[in-house]
């Protein structure tokens, strides 16, 4: 999914906050959601882009909060009430994402799967096949490591 694609069901699914949004809003969330994740446009993978958006709208109604917060007036309940709301959608966004990097691991952490269990290597010692003179020490003997790309 490209940025222009995430922006554009960002502005579907946010509906009526785009009235106090500007495109450059967008934009810059998107931006924060990838230095946060780790992972640049285009994305591809479902969970990827399900995490990238998730991110991208908590980078939103922070901002919503950030402007609201300078109108914040004592005797005026509305403006509280909305302020906390916003608190509150980006604090339970907050957890679920700290509780996804569990499940993420992988993809967070941009390893391969064979990269992430333990390493076996062989001995190192060889031996011609025909005459069974060790050649262990010469230059163009190799010490196997499995698994690796190729396993």
């Amino acid at each position: 999914m490209t940025k222009a694609e995430m922006t554009t069901l960002l502005e579907q699914e946010v509906k009526g906050l785009t009235s106090y949004l500007v495109s450059d809003d967008f934009s810059n969330a998107l931006d924060d959601a990838s230095r946060e994740t780790g992972w640049g446009f285009p994305i591809s993978g479902d969970k990827k882009i399900h995490w990238q958006k998730q991110r991208a709208k908590r980078h939103l109604h922070f901002y919503l909060v950030s402007e609201t917060a300078h109108k914040f007036k004592y005797k005026q309940i509305s403006m509280n009430q909305r302020f906390e709301h916003h608190w509150k959608i980006i604090s339970g966004m907050d957890k679920l994402w700290t509780d996804a990097q569990d499940d993420l691991l992988i993809e967070l952490s941009g390893a391969e799967s064979y990269e992430l269990f333990g390493t076996k290597v062989d001995a190192g010692f060889a031996y011609e096949e025909q005459t069974g003179q060790d050649i262990t020490m010469d230059q163009d003997q190799e010490v196997l490591h499995h698994p690796n790309e190729a396993s």
